[in-house]
């Protein structure tokens, strides 16, 4: 399967972050899965679309989420997680390569700081 440069770039700076793994979204058999499900220490932050139109969905301070989506035609919502918490960012849209970084690096820490200390524990192991 090939990916979106976008997608590539993305999925390399995920596969990045400590402790971070990913599993793909479960389909019925024979199908491709459409989506990359990333989590820390069993805890979600991020899934990223390998199928069809580029994007990532991502845990987002809900300050922020409002102001995001108003600023931004790539920041929606598309999925059956809580609007007030995730967004999907459509890459290649209008939100800047330095945003979406900045957003991931965000949702990780957001998944991260509501660790456990023994899971916080864990994870500084990995590192």
């Amino acid at each position: 399967m090939e990916l979106d440069p976008r997608t590539t770039a993305l999925k390399a700076r995920l596969d990045a972050f400590a402790g971070a793994g990913a599993t793909p979204v479960p389909v019925p058999a024979n199908r491709p899965t459409p989506a990359l499900m990333y989590k820390v220490m069993g805890r979600l932050f991020a899934i990223l679309a390998v199928r069809g139109e580029p994007s990532v969905i991502l845990k987002c301070d809900p300050h922020l989420v409002e102001i995001l989506r108003e600023q931004y035609a790539g920041v929606g919502h598309r999925s059956h997680l809580d609007r007030r918490f995730w967004i999907c960012v459509t890459l290649g849209s209008d939100v800047p390569d330095a945003e979406v970084e900045r957003l991931v690096a965000q949702s990780y820490d957001l998944v991260r700081a509501g660790l456990t200390r023994k899971q916080k524990a864990e994870l500084e192991a990995l590192s």
